[in-house]
């Protein structure tokens, strides 16, 4: 069995996400089994990175001293293209509707999510 693609949690510039091979549930969150059947071992994908802005909250007050240099900066839900919904950064122009894409920058050491308009 090949491992599964690396996601921006390890350091890679991509997003991933589950399926499930018996009843097709979608899952940001990985898990050993499926959250919807309890199948297991589900599929993990790369996601295209494109999506839709769900909900944004532009932060303004820095919540820890790594942070401070970053104010202000939006933080989204964004509704992915395959079908989950996941929490990252992004313009802080962004707005509920917006069509978005994904790309990656560093924030307080680490590479994130990092959404911009889809043109």
């Amino acid at each position: 069995m090949s491992e599964p693609p690396a996601d921006w949690t390890k350091g890679e510039a991509a997003i991933t996400y589950q399926a499930c091979t018996s009843c097709g549930h979608v899952q940001y969150f990985h898990r050993a089994f499926c959250a919807a059947c309890g199948e297991s071992d589900p599929r993990v994908l790369r996601a295209n990175g494109k999506g839709t802005v769900y909900a944004a909250s532009l932060v303004c007050r820095a919540a820890t001293p790594e942070t401070r240099a970053h104010v202000p900066y939006n933080i989204l839900l964004v509704d992915c293209a395959e079908g989950f919904r996941m929490m990252a950064h992004g313009e802080n122009d962004l707005a509920i509707g917006d069509s978005v894409i994904a790309s990656f920058r560093p924030f307080t050491g680490r590479l994130v999510p990092f959404f911009t308009k889809d043109t």
